[in-house]
């Protein structure tokens, strides 16, 4: 049976396997039995989905296939996929279902279960319910209603605001002016809301979900027209979520773009200077910006570095005991918090690390080294230590860079590809150096 799960659930184009109907009713079938299994009673679980049209019957063929198996399940409707991770701990379900393929088009869509303590399924269980689908387990039950209940739908929603706004008390935002891009996903009615709630006022784009439009040139992949939004209403800043809000990206008061990096920049400055930065460490991945290390090393504080995904990031902030990680996309993690990356959460903390200052003077300290990425198509993934050439022109490269840069070699997860990633303070001049050591490797690898 091919593995259905990757690092973030199950996900695909929908309507298709084993995104078709059929088999999420197996799915939901199998993780009943699994929970049964364990808990040794019928499991509860509640399950909410973004804005894609596929979302109400992929939601319903899952809890129809749980329900089947004896789970009961309640749904919280559109929603993002840290608050139905909230729900699931707050609440003492068993588990929490996300249907959503995040920033991906609107035909994609994906399944993905988070345990109360805000964990994702274990491997054991995942290739438990792969293997229950290979079997085809569940296949021959009739399509019996879910008896999904959605009484508790504005309750559930309305404790998953009051519990981002206690997540920074005290707060305003009175006289801020926002400008927020929901990408037409699950956050278009929930942010709004929230941010106003605080006080400020709010220019809402991109928050009419009409389900094909979720991150259609808009949100945190496409942030054009919230730089153009900001300048326009002279917003004091922009926020950018995807289209399951996990992550978040920010726009300055000029409509300059405010990454990853330069979010954990300021949080991690605003812990470090009132004593609560835990470990005096920030957990990040090989791909945030030498910029990121240098202001951090300017405060004595340790920039610890993963392999890409966040699932690495989460690994590392549990093993330090760090108090914020995350990655240049605005997938932050507050462990304290949760364990998953809230981008509602990360605009409130920011926001509140910002204070009285604008964007621009709260970042000042970082600086954003250019960075240039070259992929070289490979068939075979020869390790890189075992070609001397390439050996020798990463070795030259990193001494021209003077400690000024930074070069990443690595092989794509998912891809027959090579990588080549440098930083440094010229543009044109990394671009030669990366597109130079490309070339050996291709020529290394066709011996």
């Amino acid at each position: 049976m091919k593995r259905l799960f990757g690092t973030d659930g199950i996900r695909g184009v929908a309507g298709e396997f084993p995104l078709d109907a059929a088999t999420v009713r197996m799915i939901g079938t199998s993780l009943s039995r699994q929970f049964e299994a364990k808990l040794g009673r019928a499991p509860r679980f509640v399950i909410g989905r973004d804005t894609r049209e596929s979302g109400s019957w992929l939601e319903e063929a899952i809890a129809s296939g749980a329900s089947a198996a004896g789970a009961k399940c309640e749904s919280a409707g559109v929603i993002t996929t840290p608050g139905v991770a909230y729900l699931t701990a707050k609440l003492g379900f068993d588990a929490g279902i996300v249907i959503s393929a995040s920033h991906n088009p609107y035909q994609d869509n994906g399944i993905k279960v988070f345990l109360p303590d805000g964990r994702k399924l274990d491997d054991v269980t995942e290739r438990a319910i792969e293997s229950d689908i290979a079997a085809g387990i569940g296949a021959g039950t009739s399509v019996v209603e879910s008896k999904e209940s959605s009484e508790h739908l504005a309750e559930y929603q309305a404790d998953y605001i009051e519990h981002l706004r206690a997540g920074v008390p005290g707060l305003s935002l009175v006289g801020r002016k926002i400008v927020i891009d929901c990408a037409n996903g699950a956050a278009s009615h929930l942010a709004p809301e929230l941010f106003a709630s605080l006080g400020a006022e709010v220019v809402a784009i991109h928050n009419e979900p009409n389900g094909v439009n979720i991150n259609e040139d808009c949100g945190s992949t496409h942030i054009d027209d919230l730089r153009e939004a900001v300048v326009v209403h002279r917003a004091d800043l922009g926020i950018a979520f995807d289209g399951d809000a996990d992550r978040a990206l920010f726009v300055d008061e000029n409509g300059e773009i405010v990454d990853g990096d330069a979010t954990l920049w300021i949080i991690a400055r605003k812990l470090h200077n009132n004593g609560t930065l835990k470990a005096e460490k920030v957990i990040a991945t090989v791909m945030s910006n030498i910029g990121l290390q240098k202001a951090l090393d300017s405060i004595r504080v340790e920039l610890v570095r993963t392999d890409v995904g966040d699932k690495y990031v989460l690994a590392e902030l549990l093993n330090s005991g760090a108090s914020i990680g995350g990655e240049q996309s605005g997938h932050i993690i507050f462990p304290e918090i949760g364990l998953v990356g809230d981008g509602m959460m990360t605009a409130l903390l920011l926001l509140e690390a910002v204070g009285d200052r604008t964007l621009t003077e709260a970042i000042e300290g970082f600086t954003q080294y250019p960075q240039t990425l070259v992929n070289v198509k490979v068939a075979k993934k020869v390790p890189f230590e075992e070609l001397p050439d390439v050996v020798a022109a990463k070795g030259e490269i990193e001494r021209e860079l003077h400690g000024e840069g930074r070069l990443l070699l690595r092989y794509s997860g998912t891809e027959n590809l090579a990588r080549v990633m440098i930083e440094g303070k010229d543009q044109s001049e990394i671009e030669r150096m990366a597109h130079r050591l490309a070339e050996v490797i291709k020529l290394s690898l066709e011996q």
